[in-house]
């Protein structure tokens, strides 16, 4: 039976190995090539795929509340979203939609 410290370390090789072929497929495969037009419109959209992806289950179900939906949460994941297209301004985004959050916090008691 292997321990679980070797099993561990074992876990953690194999998921070093996957990520590096990963990054060597892009990296030093194919790094010193042109890519295909098709290809770079598509990497384009990758962090608008990604980030929603990423947020979306942190607003909807935040473990902060037990997995019910936060009016705070859900407010400045909206304020956010509305400043972002309107202004196009990332800082402006997180700024207005961090405000947003605390003073949703403070007005709901949701820091106590």
């Amino acid at each position: 039976m292997i321990s679980d410290d070797v099993n561990a370390w074992l876990i953690i090789g194999v998921l070093a190995l996957g990520t590096f072929i990963s990054r060597f497929s892009f990296l030093g495969l194919i790094g010193d090539r042109e890519l295909p037009e098709w290809i770079l419109r598509h990497l384009r959209y990758t962090a608008v795929a990604v980030l929603p992806a990423l947020i979306a289950p942190v607003v909807l179900f935040p473990p902060a509340t037990n997995g019910e939906v936060d009016p705070a949460r859900l407010s400045a994941a909206i304020v956010t979203l509305a400043v972002g297209v309107w202004t196009r301004n990332v800082l402006w985004a997180i700024v207005l939609g961090a405000a947003t959050l605390y003073g949703m916090l403070y007005l709901t008691g949701g820091f106590g």
